[in-house]
């Protein structure tokens, strides 16, 4: 369990910032965190595998994790998506006791507070805020998924590229108006080969279509950094 100490304000503060707890009061959250366990994980550990029993969610105190699927034929796995500082995974093995559906891997040192089954079991039974942030956060991982579908379907290879950078730096948003202004900046810990995975395309393809879109102004790389200088100019070419 998280004691008083360190640990026990990094687990209030995960709470206080992840959505799927935003809701409650801070008795509730304290209870909460009363349950919780810290763990930490090294870049590129697995946290689980597909698989595996159900029997945790966890929320991202700190770090970055990438969530994926994987390939039969032992080709690279698909990355569903990536988590970052206040979100959470896991939350889907928990509601139904089935295995894990999907790999949950550290793309950085990444610290995590842990939420069992039984204590989760016990607070969605007196929490009503919890129940409808439980319920809320489902229905926008089926949009997500939704989307995510309808762009392989629908858009080209730089549309799905575009689509996907914008949706990291405005989850949830496909129109102009929920689009940040000005420069945005992201962290950028995938491979070619990991975003050719999540956007559909192979990794020959990806790395020309990165550099085509640095040529025309629309991203920079600094280092570990994607730079999107102006968003909307990137959100246009996910419409061409």
């Amino acid at each position: 369990m998280v004691g008083p100490g360190r640990d026990g304000v990094v687990a209030r503060d995960a709470l206080r910032a992840c959505g799927l707890f935003a809701g409650l009061d801070d008795p509730s959250i304290d209870l909460v965190a009363a349950a919780l366990r810290a763990r930490r994980f090294r870049r590129g550990e697995v946290i689980f595998h597909a698989g595996d029993p159900g029997e945790a969610l966890f929320i991202v105190a700190d770090g970055q994790v990438k969530i994926t699927l994987p390939a039969d034929d032992g080709s690279e796995p698909a990355i569903l998506t990536t988590i970052g500082r206040g979100g959470f995974f896991g939350e889907l093995a928990l509601l139904d006791g089935a295995p894990r559906s999907a790999t949950a891997v550290a793309l950085e040192a990444t610290e995590t507070s842990v939420l069992r089954r039984d204590a989760f079991d016990r607070l969605v039974d007196t929490e009503p805020a919890l129940r409808r942030a439980l319920l809320a956060a489902l229905a926008a991982e089926i949009r997500r998924l939704t989307a995510q579908v309808e762009d392989l379907h629908f858009l080209d290879l730089p549309g799905r590229l575009a689509r996907h950078l914008l949706r990291t730096i405005a989850p949830g948003e496909d129109g102009l108006d929920g689009i940040a202004s000005g420069e945005q900046r992201l962290s950028w810990p995938y491979t070619q080969a990991e975003l050719a995975g999540m956007i559909g395309g192979s990794r020959q393809s990806v790395n020309r279509l990165l550099a085509d879109f640095v040529d025309q102004g629309l991203l920079r790389f600094d280092d570990d950094v994607l730079v999107i200088p102006d968003p909307r100019r990137l959100a246009a070419a996910a419409r061409r």
